[in-house]
């Protein structure tokens, strides 16, 4: 390219797609429910990486050990809701396992509320 027509390409950007194409244009995770903090971990990587697109087969390399949705987001540099679609396709599949935290009981633990009010108090 000459130095006129080079002015709008940025190399430092990377690969220049629409974050939806990556996922086919869905938006969901087939109901998969998966936070910022679930946890996420590929089952035998090397040997599923070759099965997947290329956007999938980074998720499994990065998440060879447990991380939670946000770090494997931030591993591999793509918007958050693209890398839940990707990793609810991968959970499907069998290539990965997923685990969600902890969730709030609908009842309030009233003895337990009532031990922790105390020991602020003993403070």
């Amino acid at each position: 390219m000459d130095g006129e027509q080079r002015w709008w390409f940025d190399e430092e950007a990377g690969p220049v797609a629409r974050p939806y194409s990556l996922t086919g244009g869905r938006t969901r995770t087939g109901g998969i429910e998966l936070d910022l903090v679930t946890l996420v971990v590929a089952i035998r990587p090397k040997v599923n990486a070759g099965r997947v697109d290329t956007e999938s087969a980074r998720l499994l390399w990065a998440c060879e050990r447990p991380l939670s949705v946000a770090e494997a987001a931030a591993g591999v540099r793509l918007p958050l809701r693209v890398v839940k679609v990707l990793l609810a396709d991968l959970i499907q599949q069998h290539y990965m396992l997923y685990r969600n935290g902890w969730h709030p009981s609908p009842v309030p633990d009233v003895p337990l509320m009532q031990k922790v009010l105390d020991g602020l108090r003993a403070l």
